[in-house]
Formats: C-alpha cells, sequence, structure tokens
C-alpha cells in the first residue's frame, strides 16, 4: 500500500511539474486574446481580401468572423472565383493540450455569401446575374504562433448552401462553397 502510494504521489509531482513548464515556456500566450488576420492566399491569386479577426476563450477553444470581398470584374478576370463577398462566423476547437490556441484545430463555421454567375444565353449574349445564400461547413487547419505574436495559419474547407436566393439548371453549382486560408497575422 506504501509502494502504491508512493507511486501515485510521485506521478501528481511529475503532472504538475510537466504543467508549470508548459505554462513557463509560453508566457506571451497568457495576455493575448485577440488575433487580426489577412488571408494571403486569396488576396494572391484571387486578387480579393480576405480578412479575419478571432476572439480567444481559452486554450482549447475560439470564435471569430471572417470578411471576404472579390473586387475583381468577373468578366475580365484572371482566375475565376465565383465567390463576390462572404461573412463567415466561426468557432474552433484546438486539439494542442499544452499550448494556447496553436496547433491543430477543428472548425465549424457559417457563411453568408454572395455568388455572382457568368454564363451565355440563347441569344449568344452574356449576363452575370447574383444570388445570396447561407452555408454551414467545416474546416480543418493549423496554426502557428512565434513568440513575438505573429500567426500563420493554413485551413481548408467545405459546406454547402442551405438557403439560396434562386435555383436554375445553367449556374455553376454553387450549393458547394470552399474555405481555402493561408493567413498572415497577429495575435494582441
Amino acid at each position: 500500500m506504501k509502494k502504491l502510494a508512493l507511486f501515485v504521489t510521485i506521478v501528481f509531482i511529475s503532472l504538475n511539474i510537466l504543467g508549470q513548464e508548459t505554462e513557463k515556456k509560453y508566457p506571451q500566450d497568457l495576455n493575448k486574446k485577440y488575433e487580426l488576420k489577412l488571408n494571403a492566399f486569396n488576396l494572391i491569386v484571387f486578387n480579393s481580401l480576405d480578412v479575419s479577426f478571432e476572439k480567444l476563450i481559452n486554450k482549447d477553444l475560439s470564435f471569430g468572423v471572417s470578411l471576404f470581398y472579390n473586387y475583381t470584374d468577373i468578366v475580365n478576370a484572371d482566375v475565376y472565383i465565383n465567390r463576390k463577398f462572404s461573412l463567415t462566423p466561426y468557432y474552433r476547437w484546438f486539439f494542442n493540450e499544452s499550448r494556447f490556441a496553436r496547433g491543430f484545430f477543428v472548425e465549424g463555421f457559417g457563411m453568408l455569401n454572395t455568388q455572382h454567375d457568368y454564363f451565355y444565353n440563347t441569344n449568344n449574349s452574356s449576363s452575370v446575374e447574383y444570388q445570396t445564400g447561407f452555408a454551414l461547413g467545416i474546416s480543418l487547419g493549423g496554426k502557428f504562433v512565434t513568440k513575438n505574436g505573429f500567426t500563420t495559419e493554413v485551413l481548408l474547407g467545405v459546406g454547402r448552401n442551405l438557403i439560396s436566393e434562386k435555383n436554375r439548371d445553367d449556374f455553376i453549382d454553387t450549393n458547394i462553397v470552399g474555405r481555402f486560408s493561408i493567413s498572415l497575422g497577429y495575435r494582441f
């Protein structure tokens, strides 16, 4: 019985020491609860602005909102993306137990989106039509934070429009929405 009590005591002391080392290892995370990020991938590839603001709840959870705006003309675009605007609130769950809101995460999101579709009419003229929808989806990603508070994030997600303004057969499939990000930001 004494050996078991001694073993349990040693295990608890070891866990306590490991827990204290984790807090000392990342002291910069204790007072920083907000992040501001710019999606560099969308800016470079799609010529679109995509900014995010995130609030850290605790070491495992955060929530935020992302604002996307595609300011290129659809007819003259080099790379086609049919989303014109989106407002995306999200909720994240991080799986790294020793670090504060960094590492691998799973995200649930909702997306209010406006999409533009370019199609040809029967008289060989073209037109652009807009439709608005609301999607729910899930994403997977990873977040890396430096000691100075700079962040890098990689994210890949997919969702489905549940509510859509129009349903036409000649539109590109606007029921599926994607979420891809290589973001640079700052935690403050």
